[in-house]
């Protein structure tokens, strides 16, 4: 066991060194030190530890060592050579299947939507349009095109009904009655998910967010206009300024997970996640920009319609509708984003030059970031557009966000955090906790997934009121896991347990869940987790 240990480190060393050299931030480090090797003080007996101090006083050190945290946080696993590629992406085959017929019917549904309204999939503007386009960019709300032909390739809804489908071919049915050649792995689970995927139980929950334990003060709840002393907020704000000081990614990510101050959130998420934007970074997105100018794709008219849909509607995010086309028209076109797919189970599309279908010299990935945008995809970013009122810092926080995290919520995979295991976590703990109410729902017709998917896999945004949002998401940040999002959806229904036990109808579930903008994040995570 310790050797693999030991292996799997010298690994993980080999892989961050791999991707630091000829990256930017070494020619930064050689530049730094070639200047402190010309100054005339130093001497070749001291030349090592001169440039190493040089390089700790003048803040690389700490530079360089957010840089290797955030790889760690970011490399989930070292790839063995001897396991075929595609069975590291995602173990178990009848997932990698399900994926696979899952991308293929979006991909037919966006071929669909081109055929009957007689578009392509990218077309080349005119000079004239990419004039028009550029001098409208910081308006493109006040545009009105017209997108009444366009539907979303899927909604939230169309995925739970695939997920749900999901089977493991090898295991025995899970609807109450047992496989005769394997009745020990057979349990009886009463959710819609029914693939044998370990989850963690609620006791190892409580021990990985042991910090929520109502004993330690917490922002969202000592910080509140309740709260009897302002003595937790002046600390926390003051903690907040030195751990920004200190500059150190793995200071802010410990923070963020008692919540972070309103004031300090925006630069302590960017600290937490490692996001620099420098001069290279706007060159790189003003490059992005002149691609959305050059070309017209398909997906840019389904980011148009999901932003109509979702955040204009929202009373919330309705003023950030301009922000929103900026940072996703850019996203689309940034190939970068490609580098999630390593460690994802999906497969970024692919299109091909007309009559050289399934020739791969041929394809090309579309869109270039090789995300196909869906109902609700916007929200993942419009949170963040109270926090950066930047467009480029804007957009290089939401990837950020994107690449880590979110991506799981809209693919089919074994993954402990993937959207599956967040499903099948809330239905067994919300069984385990409380199986009466469990059960009644069930009787009068109504699965509790079915309400609370469209809350996981928005990671609640749009649901919940805007500070609450912000608050879950600290947390999120600070403890690196979705997996607080099924807890969260737990804690409602127990929340609402008096009502939800009186209710006959599955139509009156649903309106007793519709608004949850009331409800208070911390104070319910603490219910599920440390009920007292």
């Amino acid at each position: 066991m310790a050797s693999n240990n030991v292996s799997e480190v010298a690994a993980l060393i080999t892989e961050i060194i791999g991707n630091l050299n000829g990256s930017t931030l070494q020619a930064q480090l050689k530049r730094a030190a070639q200047k402190e090797v010309e100054k005339s003080t130093v001497t070749s007996a001291t030349l090592k530890s001169d440039i190493i101090t040089s390089l700790k006083t003048s803040g690389w050190e700490k530079i360089l060592r957010n840089e290797i945290y955030k790889q760690i946080n970011c490399i989930p696993k070292c790839f063995d050579s001897s396991i075929p590629f595609e069975c590291q992406k995602e173990p178990l085959m009848y997932m990698r299947k399900a994926q696979a017929n899952w991308e293929k019917r979006i991909l037919k549904s966006m071929n669909s939507m081109c055929t009957e309204l007689s578009i392509p999939l990218a077309r080349k503007r005119p000079a004239d349009e990419q004039r028009d386009l550029l001098h409208k960019w910081n308006e493109m709300g006040t545009d009105e095109p017209d997108l009444s032909h366009f539907r979303p390739v899927y909604a939230p809804k169309d995925f739970l009904e695939v997920i749900s489908s999901v089977r493991n071919p090898n295991y025995c049915s899970l609807y109450g009655h047992e496989s005769e050649e394997y009745p020990e792995v057979c349990s009886e689970h009463w959710g819609l998910i029914q693939v044998p995927l370990e989850v963690p139980r609620l006791t190892e929950l409580q021990e990985k967010f042991s910090e929520f334990c109502s004993s330690l003060p917490q922002g969202g709840i000592d910080d509140s206009v309740d709260a009897p002393t302002e003595s937790f907020q002046n600390e926390r704000n003051r903690i907040a300024r030195r751990v920004l000081d200190e500059k150190r990614g793995v200071l802010a990510q410990h923070f963020c997970r008692r919540g972070c101050p309103s004031g300090n959130r925006a630069e302590m998420w960017q600290l937490a996640l490692g996001v620099t934007v420098d001069h290279l970074a706007i060159l790189k997105y003003d490059q992005l920009k002149g691609y959305v100018l050059q070309h017209d794709l398909l997906v840019d008219s389904l980011i148009y319609k999901d932003v109509k849909l979702t955040s204009v509607n929202d009373d919330y995010y309705f003023v950030f509708e301009d922000y929103l086309y900026q940072v996703l028209l850019v996203f689309s076109r940034d190939t970068t984003v490609l580098d999630h797919f390593v460690h994802s189970s999906a497969s970024p599309p692919k299109s091909y030059i007309r009559g050289k279908l399934g020739l791969e010299e041929f394809s090309v990935i579309y869109p270039p970031n090789g995300v196909i945008p869906f109902h609700g995809f916007s929200m993942y970013a419009t949170p963040l557009c109270y926090l950066y009122s930047e467009p480029i810092r804007l957009y290089y926080m939401f990837r950020e966000m994107y690449t880590r995290y979110f991506h799981r919520l809209h693919s089919i995979s074994s993954h402990p955090q993937g959207i599956i295991s967040l499903c099948l976590l809330f239905e067994s703990t919300l069984q385990s906790t409380h199986p009466r109410l469990f059960r009644h729902l069930q009787e009068i017709g109504c699965q509790p997934l079915k309400i609370a998917f469209k809350w996981l896999v928005r990671a609640f945004s749009g649901y919940l009121a805007t500070e609450q949002l912000l608050l879950l998401w600290d947390r999120i940040i600070g403890y690196g896991s979705l997996l607080i999002l099924p807890l969260l959806a737990v804690a409602i229904f127990l929340f609402r347990q008096s009502n939800l036990l009186l209710i006959t109808s599955a139509s009156g579930v649903e309106g007793s869940l519709a608004d949850i903008t009331t409800l208070h994040v911390v104070p319910l995570l603490q219910l599920i987790l440390f009920p007292t």
